[in-house]
């Protein structure tokens, strides 16, 4: 099992930039793949990054591809989402994922465990 904490969101002016941290507990990280996914209000959670277990691989979502960049230091069990240029439309929790075993997946479903999700706002 795995506990996932995010911190790193907050508010930012459109064209900022932020990074997300996503900390995890226990020694298995690295057979984890690992996602982010993000929630605006009204809206269904969407898939954003995905890494898989050795970094190796990344796979990012059309509106966010260019502009966002998921890496993961597995000595210190952490993945981070740094996000340039930020865009008012970015507004939303954004949550990280893990995934035990296999490829990383772009569905939720996919996802064993959850962090409980850092706000990010972009003020235009």
């Amino acid at each position: 099992q795995v506990q996932l904490v995010e911190s790193g969101g907050g508010l930012v002016q459109a064209g900022g930039s932020l990074r997300l941290s996503c900390a995890a507990s226990g020694r298995t990280f690295r057979n984890y793949a690992m996602g982010w996914f993000r929630q605006a209000p009204g809206k269904d959670r969407e898939f954003v990054a995905a890494i898989s277990q050795s970094g190796g691989s990344t796979y990012y979502a059309v509106s966010v591809k260019g502009r966002f960049t998921i890496s993961r230091d597995n000595p210190k069990n952490t993945v981070y989402l740094q996000i340039n240029s930020l865009k008012p439309e970015d507004t939303a929790v954004y949550y990280c994922a893990a995934r035990w075993g296999g490829a990383f997946q772009t569905n939720s479903n996919g996802y064993n465990y959850w962090g409980q999700g850092t706000q990010v706002t972009v003020s235009s």
